[in-house]
């Protein structure tokens, strides 16, 4: 049933946690020399990694989703962010981030089994 609901979350635009050894392994190519990958979250087909150094959104295109956008945000140009916890009725919690020079922020949504306190501690050591 967690594969269904994972699934599930993922067509309704809810990010689930997931394993950041393996997004290490698909997304190696994106990391510079000795950057880490200390969480990963995945969409159907889009994914967001937090490393060491920046935010990466890896952004699948189009019906095939061969065409990808890779888009890399130094932790030094978050200016701000925010975590809305799930509540009863409302079953995703929400991330905001804004970004420098922009007025709309990024936002992406988590499934109830996300830990949103954990992104809001990995934002918390890298943001400065």
């Amino acid at each position: 049933m967690g594969a269904r609901v994972g699934l599930f979350g993922g067509m309704m635009g809810n990010a689930s946690r997931t394993d950041p050894r393996a997004a290490a392994q698909e997304f190696g190519r994106l990391l510079a020399q000795g950057e880490e990958i200390h969480a990963a979250y995945q969409l159907i087909r889009d994914s967001f990694l937090f490393t060491d150094r920046r935010l990466i959104l890896v952004d699948k295109q189009g019906v095939t989703g061969r065409k990808v956008e890779y888009h890399s945000i130094p932790y030094r140009a978050i200016t701000h962010f925010s975590v809305e916890t799930a509540g009863t009725f409302d079953l995703d919690a929400e991330l905001k981030i804004w970004l420098s020079g922009t007025a709309e922020p990024i936002a992406k949504q988590f499934g109830k089994g996300v830990d949103v306190y954990e992104v809001q501690a990995l934002l918390s050591t890298f943001v400065r």
